[in-house]
Parts: C-alpha cells; sequence; structure tokens
C-alpha cells in the first residue's frame, strides 16, 4: 500500500499524514509550492508538485500511489466561487484521476449536514452543497470509496471516544483532527468501510471501542 494525500499541507491533511506514517504507510503528499513547505515534512514523506484545479499535473503526482485520501477544503475568502471550486471541481478532478489511476480506495473528508441546505455553513459559498455534490460524484465514479463526514474541528488531544454513525443521522457534536484522522486510515484496513459513508464526532459519554468494531457496526 501507498497513500497518495491531497489537502496534505491543511490541518487535517496533516494528521492524516502523521497517522499514515505511524503504520508504515508509504505517503506521497500533494503540494503546489514545494518550497515553502519542503521544511515542514518527516523527510520519509514524498512530495510531489501539483493543483487538484489542474487534472493534468495530478496523473504524474499520483505515481505509484495505490490509495488515495482527500482532506482538500475551501479556506475563507472573499471569492464565492471556492466551496465550488475546491470542494466540488477539485475533488472531480482527482476522482477521474484515481479512476484513470487504478487507485484500490479512495477516502474523502467531507463534512457533517452536508444533506441540509438550510444550514449556516451554506452562507460561505455553499460550502456543504458542494461537498454534498463531491460525495456523489466520488459515489457513482465506480471506485471503491470511503466518505467520512466529521463534525466540528478542533485542535484538542482526543481524549473522548470515537462516535461512528450512518449518514445522515447525526447533525452536531465536533472531533479533534487527529481521531478523524485514525478513523480515515483505519478505513483503509476495514472491508466494512466499503462503500460506505460515516458520520464521527467524539463524546465523553460514548463508549470505548475499537475502531474496526465502530466501522462493523455502521455497516
Amino acid at each position: 500500500m501507498k497513500a497518495f494525500v491531497a489537502g496534505a499541507t491543511g490541518k487535517t491533511g496533516r494528521r492524516i499524514v502523521e497517522e499514515l506514517l505511524k503504520r508504515n504507510i508509504p505517503v506521497r503528499a500533494l503540494v503546489r509550492d514545494l518550497a515553502t513547505v519542503r521544511d515542514s515534512f518527516p523527510p520519509e514523506v514524498e512530495l510531489v508538485v501539483g493543483d487538484v484545479l489542474k487534472p493534468d499535473t495530478l496523473t504524474t503526482a499520483l505515481g505509484d500511489s495505490t490509495v488515495l485520501l482527500c482532506a482538500t477544503g475551501a479556506r475563507p475568502s472573499f471569492d464565492v466561487t471556492g466551496p465550488y471550486k475546491v470542494d466540488y471541481e477539485g475533488t472531480r478532478n482527482l476522482v477521474n484521476a484515481a479512476k484513470a489511476h487504478g487507485i484500490e480506495h479512495f477516502v474523502f473528508v467531507s463534512s457533517l449536514c452536508v444533506s441540509r441546505l438550510f444550514h449556516f455553513l451554506n452562507l460561505f459559498g455553499l460550502i456543504l452543497v458542494w461537498k454534498k455534490q463531491a460525495e456523489q460524484y466520488l459515489q457513482q465514479s465506480g471506485l471503491t470509496y470511503t466518505i467520512v463526514r466529521p463534525g466540528g474541528l478542533t485542535e484538542a488531544e482526543g481524549t473522548n471516544a470515537v462516535m461512528l454513525s450512518q449518514a445522515d443521522t447525526l447533525f452536531d457534536g465536533s472531533i479533534p483532527r487527529a481521531q478523524v484522522a485514525q478513523v480515515c486510515v483505519e478505513a483503509l484496513f476495514q472491508p466494512t468501510a466499503h462503500n460506505q459513508i460515516v458520520e464521527v464526532i467524539a463524546e465523553a459519554k460514548a463508549p470505548a471501542r475499537p475502531v474496526e468494531e465502530l466501522f462493523t457496526s455502521v455497516a
């Protein structure tokens, strides 16, 4: 297994890279500007230059990767088209490249509440609408996928237990990015994660259960 991480320079993407390395999985990390991030990653991470909005760069960037984890996301800006371009168009380009490349498993970090049109996050360029469209494009691609919908992302240490649920059943809650990364990477090893949408939060009152058991419970 060799993992390609899109969105590797983002806060969640970096945690995914860290989690992959903990499991001794070789990583190719997609970056737009090699010079500015070269010293931000451990030397064992293979940095490859490309841009999800430039499809012609993705084929070369994928190289010998066998699985793909996507943690891209539009950053706050005055450009209201950002969510469309990054969250939908960029993901669509990745899906197309992954399919042409024969990627074995595509793990996509989406968001809780993507099915709710009247949500305050849609005030920012319809961000949840475009994430939902990206989910549907991946589902229809024929690729083996896992869609992970986390609650509000935090930088906490992750002392609460992870709670997984089926699509459109959780509408509130938060989770540390490190725990989202753990769920994403564990999905690569769990057959019950194939072609599933899982919603994930962390709660103090949730029983501590192995992640593989959590995936089985929502399959």
